[in-house]
Formats: C-alpha cells, structure tokens, sequence
C-alpha cells in the first residue's frame, strides 16, 4: 500500500520514515513550500512567545536572542519540541490547535503566572485560519505579530506522484491543514487528476481539514480523533482495516 503525505518539506521526512517502519510505501508530495520572510528583534518588551507551528521558528537564527528567556506557548508537541531545540526552556503545551492555546494562555492569566496586561510576540505563518491575537486582545492583553514565514503553494505533483495516481499506485492521502489540503486540491485539478484522486481516502488532522475535502465532492474522508500525527496514522488504520 503506498500513502502520499501532502506533509510540507522537511517534516515530512519524518512521516515518510514513520509510514515505512509501519510497513508502508509512501511518497513525498509536498504541496506547500517553505518561504521565510525578514524577521528583526523590535527590542519591545515582551512577557511571552506565543507560537502555532514550528515553521515560525525554523525561519530564524535566535542565537543568543533574549527571546529564548522567554517563557513561549506552544500549539502542540511538535512545535514544542521545535521551540526547546531553539532554546526556549519555558514551554507550555496546548493540544493541538489555536483554541486550545488561546485557553492555554487565558489559564495562565487567570492563575495569575501572567499579567492581564501582558505583551505577547506572536511569531506566525503569512496565512492564519484562526485570529488568535484578536480573540486574546479581547482579552485584555497586547499581541505583537510578526510574520516570520509563508507557505507557497506548487504549481504541479512531481511527475512521479502524478505517474502513481495514473497507475493506480496510491492507497490513501495524508493531509496536514486546510491551505495544504486546498493546495493539493489545486495540484490535482490542474494535473486532470482529480476524480481519481478524490476516489481515495482522504486522512486528514482535523475535522476543519476534512471540510475541505468534503466540500470538493471526496467521500471516503477521515478525521484523526485529536490534532496529531499519532492520531492521524490511527485515522489511516482504521480506514485501510486489517
């Protein structure tokens, strides 16, 4: 069985190498790419970072950047592990996604571990599905946002994704967000290969993501029961059975 991991480059080395000790194929289609954008250091007095993916992190070079002291709130594991590998060794953890996080933040305010008037630095992605900043200003405190990266949509599927849909090759397709899950959508459509990719099973992280595939006319879409890989490959068992 080989599944197609729309997973951008380089986090989809490590679900490539996962699905292949699971005894999978699998093939690389990354439909997003990776484009940092300038970043300077304001020197503003920030109490915290508040972070949705890892990417915002991997378009910088902190070094010895007094953010690192920071104490940084995380949307999950993932971009967690990636904010301790920068430095940063006060990381607080929500579950997965932007409202998690936002409660997450609200918590910590509410327990008095973060002034109600607090300044946060926001370092995010050129495109946001959630205005996280807006609903924590509501809340009184003061979010500064910094776009630190974009993600790029391709214009085609390497040619031997596409040769692998044509063949019938491909079991399953992973996808990661709802611009990714679009993205591939687009790739498709413009490679003529749509009706038979949406014949496949969609796997996707979130019930937000499978809406893009629902809305596009897939019918055999899956939604991970929690906003994580580990929970995105349960989806994938589940749906190819035993």
């Amino acid at each position: 069985m080989t599944i197609l991991v729309t997973r951008p480059h380089p986090d989809n080395d490590a679900t490539l190498a996962t699905l292949r000790q699971r005894g999978f194929d699998a093939l690389a289609a990354p439909v997003l790419r990776f484009e940092p954008l300038p970043f300077h250091d304001d020197d503003a007095d920030y109490d915290a970072v508040v972070l949705t993916s890892a990417n915002a992190l991997r378009a910088l070079d902190l070094g010895a950047s007094r953010l690192v002291r920071l104490p940084l709130f995380a949307v999950g594991t993932h971009t967690a592990d990636a904010a301790r590998a920068a430095g940063f060794d006060k990381v607080m953890v929500a579950k997965g996604n932007a409202v998690s996080l936002r409660d997450l933040v609200l918590a910590r305010v509410k327990a008095g571990e973060l002034e109600a008037s607090a300044t946060l630095l926001y370092l995010a992605g050129a495109d946001l599905s959630r205005d996280l900043a807006g609903e924590l200003t509501e809340n009184g405190l003061t979010v500064v946002t910094h776009t630190t990266y974009r993600m790029a949509p391709v214009a085609a599927l390497p040619r031997e994704v596409s040769d692998a849909f044509m063949a019938n090759r491909i079991t399953a397709v992973l996808h990661y967000s709802r611009r990714s899950a679009q993205a591939f959508l687009d790739a498709v459509r413009a490679d003529g290969l749509e009706i038979s990719a949406l014949a496949l099973p969609q796997c996707c992280i979130s019930p937000a993501v499978a809406s893009v595939l629902h809305d596009a006319g897939a019918t055999k879409v899956v939604a991970a029961a929690r906003p994580d890989e580990n929970a995105l490959l349960e989806a994938l068992d589940r749906t190819l059975g035993p």
